[in-house]
């Protein structure tokens, strides 16, 4: 019974492919591609945010990843069943290493959007930065005006809050990226923007 299970998922139906391919920005030879790599790590087709974790801590052996790759699985868990299927998972793999700015600016703004009510608060925004601190590092270089969660939260404010009502809407997140790179850049997890995990 496991085997007949096994092989059942170990392609996808012709009508599933096609959705993929007219959805994202991958060809179908990409998500072919894509689905058995994912297959393979997880065989049951479903990806579970310890499995997610984990994946996270490749990348930043010496940070702790857990704040941060909880953040990042609500965001590709687009139906909060508490798993990733291939399609969430493509779905935001396209977007986030193909998508157009506004598809990544949006993507952004709904994992700052903690509670999805359309704003990010300082709360949130706190949250975020400080997972992205914990999960980096610290470093020696950071300039002592962004050396804190909420330095660099007062700072995106300043430049994204333009009706000062302390939170940032979604034209003014998308607003504020586009006409500042330097925003940008902070608002992207880019390891050489690292800060501490106190």
């Amino acid at each position: 019974m496991g085997q007949a299970k096994s092989k059942s998922i170990t392609k996808l139906s012709p009508e599933v492919l096609e959705e993929l391919e007219q959805t994202t920005h991958f060809s179908k030879k990409e998500i072919t591609r894509w689905y058995k790599d994912f297959i393979k790590d997880c065989p049951s087709g479903q990806l579970k945010q310890e499995e997610f974790q984990q994946i996270y801590e490749q990348f930043f052996p010496s940070g702790d990843v857990s704040k941060f790759s909880s953040f990042v699985f609500n965001v590709f868990d687009t139906d909060k069943n508490h798993f990733i299927t291939f399609a969430e998972f493509l779905s935001a793999l396209s977007i986030t290493s193909r998508g157009t700015v506004d598809e990544k600016l949006d993507w952004a703004f709904s994992l700052y959007d903690i509670d999805h009510d359309g704003f990010i608060t300082r709360e949130e925004m706190t949250a975020i930065i400080d997972a992205i601190y914990c999960m980096v590092g610290s470093a020696e270089d950071m300039p002592t005006d962004d050396n804190t969660p909420e330095k660099r939260v007062n700072r995106i404010f300043s430049q994204m809050d333009k009706d000062n009502d302390g939170r940032i809407s979604r034209d003014e997140f998308a607003t504020g990226a586009k006409q500042d790179s330097w925003v940008v850049k902070v608002l992207s997890l880019d390891k050489d923007d690292q800060g501490d995990c106190d």
